[in-house]
């Protein structure tokens, strides 16, 4: 099984109380679809599956999915007019996907555009940090440190994480 490519092990912190780049507060406060809104930004848009596969969740995530043991993993990276520009990481607990098959079965299609289609759903204040990736994810993104939000969205009563990674390539949209 191999690791995500970005660990999500950072000092994340209410993005109420931290001075935001002003660059991407924007992004980092997109209260709506993100998916949307690049793609509202973009020529072409194109979501790539990097991997997705079940681990364990790791115990610094444990305190937002508690109840939770096992977790799909599912890492994509998001690219508009050829240029990646999220990196994004979602962990859907294994009851949450079993209660919620759509969730199982996304393919190449963007995790945003099904929980904005959900009624009642329920997001928890969005927390942002800075998260280092350590080796490139693509050719033309490089190692480095990055902006980051995440939150826990709840479809149906069960929740699933998701953690959105700003990579060089938004800035220019």
């Amino acid at each position: 099984m191999a690791k995500p490519a970005i660990s999500l092990a950072a000092d994340w912190q209410r993005a109420s109380v931290v001075t935001l780049p002003p660059l991407l507060q924007g992004w980092l406060m997109e209260p709506a679809s993100l998916t949307a809104r690049l793609k509202r930004r973009a020529r072409d848009f194109k979501l790539q599956v990097l991997q997705q596969q079940q681990h364990e969740l790791p115990a610094y995530l444990q305190a937002l999915l508690p109840d939770t043991h096992l977790a799909q993993c599912r890492e994509v990276l998001m690219s508009c007019n050829a240029l990646p520009c999220v990196y994004a990481q979602s962990w859907l607990p294994l009851q949450t996907l079993a209660a919620l098959q759509p969730l199982a079965a996304l393919g190449e299609q963007p995790l945003g555009e099904v929980i904005f289609q959900q009624k009642n759903v329920i997001r928890s204040a969005v927390e942002v940090a800075r998260v280092q990736l350590q080796q490139p994810l693509a050719t033309t993104v490089a190692s480095g440190e990055y902006w980051a939000r995440r939150s826990v969205f709840t479809l149906a009563g069960h929740p699933l994480l998701v953690a959105e990674v700003f990579l060089d390539g938004v800035l220019a949209l």
